[in-house]
């Protein structure tokens, strides 16, 4: 893979990593995940989230999503199902994602029109051996409506490349909470933050500390040393080009990329996606 295609799916991610989280941060989503019958903003996540691998058990939820507690996943788990069979929560979300996109973004018709045949032949080209969130979403009935596609299309991609991210992670040692400690000690994100939202108590996160610090990866006070940081630039540059090769499909990855930015903007300049936010993503320029 040249460094070309890296580059490019980096960039892909920038874009369609915003019109994914409309799904976690926007009122609409939110809203339809409590109207469908899900409970709070946790089993709303999971369920909405998770519904394309089906009724699943929570260590499938847990091995999956990755760096979530156990404990936070199984108070969702499997209970979601009973207030609302996936199949109805995997209409109510892309719905509401469409809804809140075309509120965010009043040209996001006329892009989605433009862009998703191309992102469409993108997720056709991907593999999706090891990659279980994203095969369960690309295998969903493709929606007739083109932002509900749009969206379909950019959160399939978007899980390609987190599935691959974790597979680096599992292949490195990093279990998920080693993960986000590493995460937050190269400045990404602020540990309290995470902690938050991913569920861990100060003493598990310390107790992660001194397992990372003992393979040198952090200092005493819990910063990233040189090692940490290496490994951390390593396994996003290799999750880069393990989400590049299906982005060969596309015959001007530019032209691509700028239609799809006004709307990847208009979430991020909106006032409702946080920043700085539990995945990671920076503000587009």
């Amino acid at each position: 893979m040249d460094d070309s295609h890296a580059r490019y799916a980096r960039k892909f991610w920038a874009v369609l990593e915003p019109l994914h989280a409309v799904t976690y941060f926007m009122r609409e989503c939110v809203a339809a995940n409590k109207e469908v019958g899900l409970r709070g903003f946790w089993m709303g996540y999971f369920g909405s989230r998770g519904a394309p691998l089906g009724a699943v058990e929570p260590g499938v939820i847990e091995a999956t999503f990755y760096g979530f507690h156990p404990a936070r996943v199984r108070r969702a788990v499997p209970d979601a199902w009973g207030f609302a069979a996936p199949e109805l929560i995997l209409a109510a979300r892309a719905t509401a994602a469409a809804g809140a996109l075309r509120r965010i973004a009043p040209d996001v018709e006329q892009v989605a029109e433009a862009a998703t045949p191309a992102l469409t032949r993108v997720v056709e080209a991907a593999d999706g051996a090891g990659r279980p969130l994203f095969a369960a979403n690309r295998d969903l009935e493709w929606p007739a409506d083109p932002v509900e596609a749009l969206w379909q299309a950019s959160t399939s991609l978007r899980e390609h490349r987190g599935d691959g991210h974790v597979a680096l992670l599992v292949a490195e040692g990093l279990g998920g909470l080693q993960a986000n400690v590493l995460a937050c000690a190269v400045g990404n994100v602020s540990p309290q933050l995470m902690q938050d939202a991913r569920g861990w108590s100060r003493e598990e996160w310390a107790a992660a500390e001194a397992e990372l610090a003992d393979r040198g990866l952090l200092d005493d006070q819990g910063q990233a040393t040189d090692a940490g940081r290496a490994l951390r630039r390593g396994i996003e540059k290799r999750t880069d080009a393990l989400a590049a090769p299906p982005y060969r499909v596309v015959e001007d990855p530019e032209a691509l990329y700028q239609l799809l930015k006004p709307v990847a903007l208009a979430v991020g300049q909106s006032g409702e996606m946080p920043f700085p936010n539990p995945i990671g993503l920076p503000r587009l320029d």
